[in-house]
């Protein structure tokens, strides 16, 4: 993604580099503190509470309690899932 980044903005490969790394680093710092991380166009990302549930050992048929957690979740936005559906999306060479 930095080489992208790097065609198209104009910036260094290695100024690049570490906006990409720093972006990233952005969305996984809020994702942990349980904020929801949107980006136009592309989706975002959700953490949701799980309940503890009883689950099943597939082998025993034995229940099993499943703890309550913590999950994240991706949604992709409608432009996206359009974009897949169709085939159209935006390429890059070297990518």
């Amino acid at each position: 993604m930095g080489e992208a980044v790097y065609r198209n903005v104009g910036l260094s490969r290695a100024e690049s580099a570490d906006l990409v790394e720093m972006v990233i680093d952005a969305i996984c710092d809020s994702v942990a503190n349980g904020e929801t991380v949107k980006l136009s166009s592309f989706g975002s990302f959700v953490v949701r509470d799980k309940k503890e549930r009883v689950g099943r050992n597939p082998k025993t048929g034995q229940e099993v309690p499943i703890k309550p957690r913590r999950v994240m979740v991706f949604k992709p936005s409608n432009i996206l899932k359009d974009s897949v559906l169709k085939g159209n999306l935006r390429r890059s060479s070297g990518s």
